[in-house]
């Protein structure tokens, strides 16, 4: 993680609209205010985000790879090509989310709705 950048999560939330790349891996987002926050190819692998506000993000190409996402509000947020490999999506919403091509294999999906989600190309499980 960059700490120089990002000392603490409101650093993270004050920078929002230019997370292109970041490092945020293993960062503290718990309940962050992240509302259509750019992400894109953004390493938030480890991350803690749960609860966390991602309504209309744009996570493309992010890895949330273990990440904890459980609880968190994706509504409508862009993942197409996101590693959430092993992620904690437990009771996080999805509704209308895009997870073109994403990888969710061993991601943790209790409670999660996927109805209204774009699944195009999703891998869910490699076995």
């Amino acid at each position: 993680m960059d700490k120089k950048r990002f000392p603490d999560k409101k650093s993270v939330e004050d920078q929002k609209e230019n997370l292109v790349n970041a490092d945020l891996t293993g960062a503290d987002l718990i309940d962050a205010d992240l509302r259509g926050a750019n992400l894109g190819g953004a390493h938030l692998s480890r991350a803690n985000l749960s609860r966390a506000d991602l309504t209309n993000a744009i996570l493309i190409d992010a890895d949330l790879s273990r990440a904890d996402l459980s609880g968190a509000d994706l509504i409508g947020a862009e993942l197409g090509h996101a590693d959430l490999r092993g992620a904690d999506l437990r009771g996080a919403d999805l509704g209308d989310a895009y997870l073109t091509r994403a990888d969710l294999d061993g991601a943790i999906l209790d409670g999660v709705d996927l109805t209204s989600v774009d699944l195009t190309g999703t891998i869910l499980d490699k076995e």
